[in-house]
């Protein structure tokens, strides 16, 4: 018999940990063996499962390295400088880590992927099954689309969310820039304003909408004379991106040291 997979949970206060805490309680083949927050958030001392109102043994700490000795992968999704303060707790003490926070700098970028030198770490942007279809479907949309149409990528999120564009909006972006045999750092535009002159051919835009309770839509627009494709992909909740962050960590639990995507988790590659 498999051991179940015994989960540390980072930032089990906010929204996207209590989602976590609640997927963890209730999936075949994890164990929830920790949750933690910063001192002084909300659910410090409280059952971990309270927000779903499920009954664990788990209480919220707020002692990252005591929570992730206690498991065998941490799920991050806080900000990048607790993500990365808590990916040096798991290095130190040999544990895998699914990172699903986004916004990282490139010294960050750099940072996960020494870590991983350690440990095996999945880092993606998004961990939800269907945005990682929708990366498969860019990929062979833009090398069919690559002569003729102008390439937009619209996201939006809640009014709380701290970085622009989305993670998962690079993502397409970066996916799409690569089949076309583009650089994203040089043909992306970020917002237009003012008298910008002729769209060039070459840029990839983006574009933000942030407000209310939007859990995260993004749209790829592709735009021909006469026709446009539109590829879309909306979040109706943070369930799928739970749901996923656990596949990875099962995913972690056979793997050596080295850094992983969803698309290494789903078979993609």
């Amino acid at each position: 018999m498999i051991s179940p997979i015994r989960v540390a949970i980072a930032g089990a206060s906010g929204r996207m940990g209590r989602m976590l805490v609640e997927a963890a309680l209730k999936e075949d083949g994890i164990t929830l063996a920790a949750a933690f927050d910063c001192p002084g958030s909300a659910l410090v001392g409280r059952n971990a499962g309270e927000p779903a109102g499920i009954p664990t043994g788990v209480t919220v700490g707020d002692d990252a390295a005591a929570a992730i000795a206690a498991a065998d992968c941490l799920i991050d999704f806080t900000r990048p400088e607790s993500t990365l303060l808590h990916l040096a707790h798991a290095v130190r003490l040999g544990k895998s880590a699914v990172i699903g926070t986004t916004g990282f700098d490139a010294a960050g970028k750099a940072a996960i992927a020494e870590a991983a030198r350690a440990i095996p770490v999945v880092f993606a942007p998004n961990m939800a099954v269907g945005v990682n279809a929708v990366f498969r479907l860019l990929d062979v949309a833009a090398s069919i689309l690559s002569e003729g149409f102008d390439v937009e990528v619209i996201e939006a999120h809640h009014r709380f969310k701290a970085d622009a564009p989305s993670g998962t909006a690079l993502r397409m972006g970066e996916v799409v820039a690569r089949a076309l045999g583009r650089d994203l750092g040089q043909c992306a535009v970020y917002g237009r304003e003012g008298t910008t002159g002729e769209r060039k051919a070459e840029a990839i835009g983006f574009s933000t909408i942030r407000g209310g309770d939007i859990v995260g839509d993004h749209t790829v627009l592709f735009a021909g004379i006469g026709e446009r494709i539109e590829i879309t992909h909306k979040s109706g909740s943070r369930m799928p991106y739970a749901l996923g962050s656990l596949k990875a960590a099962c995913f972690l639990a056979a793997q050596k040291p080295g850094l992983f995507d969803m698309q290494d988790v789903l078979g993609l590659r």
